[in-house]
């Protein structure tokens, strides 16, 4: 079973989407497991405070080290999952990245909140900073569902179909071709006709040609990486 733990002050918001559609149905099917940490209860005061005043000054509080790390020396134990906390300055997530997850035990995920995160406690613990985007959130919780969601739908038996990912956007580096449904013709606009010639090189062929055209003008990082990948020691697993 692939296992997540998700370290968070909001602990009432999982599962979620998560709970909904295929990766709940995994996760009553016991494909899956979530556990939920709520960090406050690791707390030591009656207020159960989590966070204090940035060292040095400045706006806003930081997630204090002394009372993350007892959260997650409890959920840690004798767990070798990978440690990620979801970060703004992390490396973004990719889909081998995810992949790479999927075929783990599972992940520990530590969701950050107002500032930050002592910076002590992410040397301490040995946490990998993840980021779901160049944006920044009001805090790690989201970011988390997305990569549970991410890897869960990537577990054997989650997807119908053995082929349902197999030519999704990224799954070969590049965007996903456009997709079409009867009506043959809808607000004027018809479905292209190779679609519809039943030869399957044609199409197969078509759709290759359209997600290289898509990445290409949509994702120009994209296509520059899968023509020009990075040298091997500078690639994440």
């Amino acid at each position: 079973m692939w296992r997540a733990s998700v370290l968070t002050i909001l602990p009432d918001v999982f599962p979620g989407p998560l709970g909904a559609s295929l990766a709940g149905k995994a996760l009553a099917a016991g494909v899956w497991s979530l556990d939920v940490i709520d960090i406050r209860t690791f707390a030591t005061d009656r207020h159960r405070t989590v966070d204090d005043t940035p060292a040095g000054g400045g706006p806003g509080m930081v997630m204090k080290a002394d009372v993350l790390g007892r959260a997650l020396d409890d959920a840690i134990a004798v767990d070798s999952r990978p440690r990620l906390l979801l970060s703004p300055r992390g490396a973004p997530l990719t889909q081998a990245r995810v992949e790479a997850l999927a075929r783990d035990a599972g992940v520990i995920l530590v969701c950050g909140r107002f500032e930050g995160v002592d910076e002590r406690v992410i040397a301490g613990r040995g946490l990998e900073e993840v980021s779901a985007g160049d944006y920044v959130l009001s805090g790690g919780e989201i970011a988390a569902m997305a990569l549970i969601d991410a890897c869960v739908r990537t577990l054997t038996g989650v997807m119908g179909a053995a082929a349902s990912g197999d030519e999704e956007s990224f799954s070969q580096g590049l965007l996903e071709y456009p997709h079409y449904t009867r009506p043959q013709v809808w607000e004027g606009r018809a479905i292209p006709d190779v679609l519809l010639s039943g030869d399957h090189g044609k199409i197969a062929a078509w759709r290759h040609a359209e997600a290289e055209r898509l990445t290409r003008e949509r994702r120009p990082d994209l296509w520059a990486r899968r023509h020009f990948p990075p040298p091997a020691g500078e690639r994440r697993k």
